[in-house]
């Protein structure tokens, strides 16, 4: 039988991901359907427990359900754990088994597809929800020089930065407290979805910076101004399917090959 997947989220017409599952099924020669579920608001957790119920196998969970998922799954892997947010679902016989394949997705992007490595660098991540949750752990990992975590809510950021110092050097408060310059800036916040300005100082960027914006597709405020301010830019296309090939490999035990999926959508 044809195994049926889907992405949730709200909202999530914008999402690429049945387009790259698709390629990963025509790939490995599965046999699946993958969706779109714009789940409302106040519903997430009934309509997670209804796709399940119905047979379904696996869903990635986008904006803004990642906390919920956490909560919802009765199994976390380690970084999920550590996360404290889901962005993978599956069904396990004792319940739902929650996983967070932002953090490798990122690596996997900056690493095997621009040729990056945040070894020794000094990392800006802006945000402080679910998208950064996932990616800290694994950034700091990577042994960088310093991780300072922004965010407009400068308590939040740094009560976040706290849960991770046991991992490395990071640091977190509000966008008033970013001082110095910064070899790889990462904005994790929704903010390009709206194409609404991060109050974000100019010079933060070092020379030879990368500024990389999460959300991918849209020419954002964010990527403008690194641009002006001479840095090489980068969205999150790679992510998202390097996250997705995971979320791929959890669901059916097969890693497909990411790289003439993201040619194929570039």
């Amino acid at each position: 039988m044809t195994e049926r997947y889907a992405v949730i989220g709200n909202p999530v017409g914008h999402s690429r991901s049945p387009e790259i599952h698709r390629a990963f099924a025509l790939q490995t020669r599965a046999d699946l359907e993958y969706t779109r579920i714009e789940a409302p608001l106040d519903a997430f957790v009934a309509t997670t427990e209804g796709f399940f119920a119905a047979g379904g196998a696996g869903l990635s969970v986008t904006i803004p359900f990642k906390a919920e998922a956490f909560k919802l799954a009765k199994q976390l892997t380690a970084r999920a754990q550590r996360a404290g947010a889901v962005n993978t679902l599956a069904p396990r016989p004792d319940g739902l088994l929650g996983d967070n394949t932002d953090g490798i997705g990122l690596l996997r992007d900056l690493g095997e597809n621009l040729g990056y490595t945040a070894e020794g660098r000094r990392i800006l991540l802006l945000g402080a929800g679910g998208a950064s949750r996932g990616v800290i752990e694994p950034l700091l990992g990577s042994q960088p020089q310093k991780l300072f975590i922004a965010n407009r809510n400068g308590d939040r950021a740094a009560e976040l930065a706290r849960h991770f110092v046991d991992f490395g050097p990071v640091d977190g408060g509000g966008f008033e407290e970013i001082e110095g310059e910064w070899d790889l800036i990462i904005n994790a916040t929704s903010a390009g979805l709206s194409d609404s300005e991060l109050p974000l100082p100019f010079e933060c960027f070092a020379q030879d910076a990368l500024a990389y914006e999460m959300v991918y597709g849209r020419d954002t405020p964010f990527l403008a101004l690194a641009r002006n301010a001479g840095a090489r830019t980068a969205d999150g296309l790679g992510m998202l399917v390097e996250q997705a090939a995971e979320q791929f490999y959890l669901w059916r035990g097969v890693r497909p090959q990411t790289a003439p999926v993201i040619q194929l959508l570039r």
